[in-house]
């Protein structure tokens, strides 16, 4: 996943700061905008979890902080619901005039409210997700109900909301009833996806019932069963991300074939600085990841490079024997290759040496009704295989700097 800092202006040209994470290895064949929950900002992990999961099935993901929140300009307490909803058509405008305009809206919490309502000023938008989010924006009144006196008495009150105290003015509680009024969701043409923990504490799950039952379709509802409302488990994050990548490939078009980058080489692979030892790899019109175990200071999300290469050779195995055995109509039903690598002692070296030699063992099993001749016979096409001559002879790799 690849990341650039971007800057962008909303209504009163006040600077918004904002994250685009993009394909490393591919173009983007869908934008999304990512809008944070009421007072978070654009640096939470869940919205790196989401946009990573997201990425990696050829989205770009535009996360910015709102008006006064983050690294943004602006004060929050002169914003309101309305304000939000301004600060997302300005990053569409953003996408629009420097990528393309974005057909996907993610929203977490009021975020998730705010992209119900700004995607009815969206042309280009043909899928909104909800994240927690209530059903309406008057559901924020919630989280104000100990100040709300003081706040229409005095035009204002510091409010704790997350342990972090704000300014809450009259006028957005003023500004949020309004909104309310609008029903939104009477207008939603876009298809909508609601992902809501039953155990959300700060906005319940009832919120989810009526989101849904106010929709129109398509419609679709995913319960995050054991996640919290700021989705602090890694684990759920990263599930929120790829079931919006599955659920949206029926509503947008991420047909990728027509963007693929182009290059000359067979496999590309890419690394970001704070990436650790995660990395991307386009192998052809393929997709993959490569890391390293936990132990290693990896983060365990794709096979470690040598287990690469023990994939090709179990693979190439595994076609060789099969093409064999379909030539000779032979009634080889499965054939599985089990491969483990290591570097061992070479046999001939000294005891007290140092030496050693790469060395892959290779378990086959043939399953079918076929013989102890033909299973022999087998086993010497396992060892022709074109990988297995690959590593067996001399290769030279040669590297140059583009």
């Amino acid at each position: 996943m690849y990341k650039k800092n971007i800057s962008f202006n909303n209504q009163k040209k006040e600077e918004l700061k904002a994250i685009l994470y993009l394909p490393t290895t591919r173009k983007a064949h869908s934008f999304a905008i990512f809008a944070h929950c009421f007072t978070c900002n654009k640096n939470f992990k869940n919205i790196k979890n989401i946009s990573q999961s997201l990425t990696d099935k050829g989205f770009g993901v535009f996360s910015f902080d709102f008006t006064g929140l983050g690294e943004s300009e602006g004060e929050f307490a002169d914003t309101n619901f309305s304000h939000n909803i301004q600060d997302i058509l300005a990053a569409v405008n953003f996408l629009k005039e420097n990528y393309t305009a974005p057909n996907l809206l993610i929203g977490h919490s009021l975020g998730g409210t705010a992209c119900i309502y700004a995607s009815l000023q969206v042309p280009s938008c043909k899928a909104v997700v909800s994240i927690g989010s209530p059903h309406d924006p008057e559901h924020v009144k919630q989280l104000l109900e100990e100040n709300l006196d003081d706040i229409n008495e005095n035009g204002e009150a510091k409010v704790n909301i997350g342990g972090r105290s704000f300014k809450i003015k009259k006028s957005f509680v003023e500004d949020i009833e309004k909104q309310s009024k609008k029903n939104a969701l009477d207008h939603l043409k876009a298809s909508l996806l609601i992902l809501h923990s039953p155990q959300d504490k700060i906005v319940g799950i009832k919120n989810a019932e009526k989101l849904y039952k106010a929709a129109r379709h398509p419609k679709s509802f995913v319960s995050l069963e054991g996640a919290n409302h700021l989705l602090t488990n890694e684990s759920d994050s990263k599930y929120v991300g790829q079931v919006i990548a599955s659920w949206s490939k029926r509503y947008l078009d991420t047909e990728e074939d027509s963007k693929k980058l182009e290059s000359e080489h067979q496999v590309v692979a890419h690394l970001n600085k704070n990436d650790n030892f995660l990395t991307d790899i386009k192998a052809r019109h393929h997709y993959l990841k490569a890391d390293e175990p936990e132990d290693y200071g990896g983060t365990n999300l794709g096979p470690n490079p040598y287990e690469f290469v023990s994939a090709g050779l179990a693979a190439c195995t595994a076609m060789t024997i099969q093409m064999y055995a379909k030539h000779k109509d032979w009634p080889l039903s499965n054939v599985e290759v089990h491969i483990n690598y290591e570097k061992v002692h070479a046999e001939d070296a000294e005891s007290n040496s140092s030496k050693k030699i790469d060395t892959f063992s290779r378990e086959i099993v043939l399953n079918g009704n076929i013989n102890e001749e033909q299973k022999e016979k087998l086993l010497q096409i396992a060892n022709k295989c074109p990988v297995h001559k690959t590593l067996s002879s001399q290769i030279q790799i040669k590297t140059k700097l583009q």
